[in-house]
C-alpha cells in the first residue's frame, strides 16, 4: 500500500513572494529531519521541492478525490 499524499495549505509568503501563494494548496513531502529544524519541504511554484519554515503553513487532509485532481494537473 502506498503512502498517501500530504498536503499544506500556505497562510503567509513573507520572503518567499515569487515562490510561494498564500491561500494555495502544496504537496508536502515527508522531510523528519527538516520538521525537527522547523521547515517543511513543500513543492512550490517552480515544480522543485525546496524547504520552507513550517510556520508558513497548516497541514490538511485532502479528500481523494481532491488528491487525484492535484495530481492530474501537476502531469
Amino acid at each position: 500500500m502506498t503512502k498517501p499524499r500530504q498536503y499544506a495549505l500556505c497562510i503567509a509568503n513573507r520572503g518567499y513572494r515569487a515562490a510561494l501563494e498564500p491561500r494555495k494548496v502544496y504537496r508536502r513531502l515527508s522531510d523528519p529531519a527538516a520538521k525537527k529544524l522547523g521547515l517543511v519541504r513543500i513543492i512550490d511554484e517552480s515544480g522543485e521541492d525546496y524547504l520552507y519554515p513550517a510556520s508558513l503553513f497548516v497541514p490538511i487532509a485532502v479528500p481523494r478525490a481532491a488528491a487525484r485532481a492535484f495530481v492530474s494537473r501537476s502531469a
